[in-house]
């Protein structure tokens, strides 16, 4: 016979404060760890929606990053005569030579430091690349002009870099002209101006950090790759769809940010794992009779196991529940850190999907059985006679 589900639920009702206390504890370790997922969650959908599946972006292959890579005038002409390059109404090439740069800015507020800031020069083709990046306040800057727009993200956290403020970098001094929203990706963290420009203040004339053009055919990136590995002048040269290189971009820190974070809550799932089996422990002792009668009336052992097990398992699913509630307010908060890939600020909010709450009940589950294996196991190992004498 199988004992009732509603025998294990009594039973939370005659031990509320031990209860409530393991509830407790594997929701404070559920939230933990859900936060730590969904931090890495947000940090790749930040980079991941930063880019196109309709850009190629070229960097050099040995580069890391954007501001580690170098590619000269010569190389960027013979990539826009690419047939794969798609090209404007005007006939020219839709694409941009960019420069990327790290500069350091002070952060508002009496203890905010310094950090780095990326610096983006572009080429006018960059907005229609990038149609996500749209001024929100202030003007455009002036081509030829020592002027930037700064992201949203930039704007609020740093000084100097609001509208009519004055940026000094590269040996001169820059004038804000406008604010961008980019739509919570990347940009959002980035301040850009004129290529050119930049060229000269980083004394880069000729070269640029990376390249990224609209492709003629989105179904064309094997075609393009195949194009670099064919020409001896690209062969040092690596195209990637942007979408794709954004996400590379995020793999490295979103790694680092779970691997700690669930070493931190697997740490502190041992606590919530002795509590679990601790509450376990006392349901055993103090139901000893009950568990004597059950077994005396025909319950197999199995069943007080299963019952048990059931017991420990749903108060692990109860925290895990109040663990995720808590844990999805998250999402209303934005934070920023440095992005490794760039070296540089990257701010974006917590991301809760589906495979975070999947990964949060099974883990929690795994807490609960843990914890309650134990003492299930003990329970349904007790002697009929003596338990009923226990009485």
């Amino acid at each position: 016979m199988k004992i009732p589900l509603k025998y294990t639920i009594r039973n939370f009702r005659t031990r509320r404060l031990t209860t409530a206390i393991t509830v407790i504890g594997i929701a404070l370790v559920v939230f933990v760890f859900t936060a730590v997922l969904m931090l890495a969650a947000g940090v790749r959908k930040t980079l991941v929606a930063t880019g196109s599946t309709e850009n190629i972006i070229v960097a050099r292959k040995a580069a890391q990053g954007e501001i580690s890579s170098i590619i000269l005038n010569d190389t960027y002409n013979i990539i826009l005569s690419l047939p794969q390059v798609a090209k404007g109404s005007d006939q020219r090439p839709i694409a941009s030579g960019d420069v990327v740069v790290i500069i350091n800015l002070p952060k508002i507020g009496v203890d905010g430091g310094i950090s780095n800031v990326t610096v983006r020069g572009v080429s006018p083709a960059a907005f229609t690349l990038r149609p996500q990046v749209k001024i929100v306040e202030g003007r455009m800057f002036n081509w030829g002009a020592r002027e930037v727009v700064v992201g949203s993200s930039i704007a609020k956290r740093f000084e100097g870099v609001q509208i009519g403020g004055t940026v000094k970098f590269g040996g001169d001094a820059w004038t804000v002209v406008g604010r961008t929203e980019a739509g919570g990706t990347a940009f959002d963290s980035e301040i850009w101006g004129d290529v050119s420009q930049l060229q000269d203040a980083f004394s880069r004339r000729g070269a640029f950090s990376t390249i990224t053009f609209r492709m003629t055919n989105p179904d064309w990136v094997d075609a393009i790759k195949k194009a670099f590995e064919e020409d001896n002048r690209l062969q040092q040269f690596e195209p990637k769809t942007e979408q794709a290189y954004f996400e590379e971009q995020s793999e490295f820190m979103a790694i680092f940010i779970s691997v700690l974070g669930i070493f931190i809550t697997v740490f502190f799932s041992v606590g919530a794992i002795i509590g679990a089996m601790i509450t376990m422990y006392a349901a055993v002792a103090n139901r000893t009779v009950e568990i004597g009668t059950l077994r005396a009336l025909g319950f197999r052992r199995r069943s007080v196991l299963a019952a048990f097990m059931t017991e420990s398992m749903l108060i692990s699913l109860i925290g895990a529940t109040i663990g995720l509630f808590i844990a999805s307010w998250l999402q209303l908060l934005t934070v920023s850190t440095l992005n490794f890939g760039s070296f540089s600020e990257l701010e974006f909010s917590f991301t809760l999907t589906f495979d975070i709450i999947l990964s949060a009940f099974i883990f929690s589950t795994l807490m609960g059985i843990t914890g309650g294996f134990l003492p299930a196991v003990r329970a349904a190992r007790l002697n009929i006679v003596n338990a009923l004498r226990s009485a």
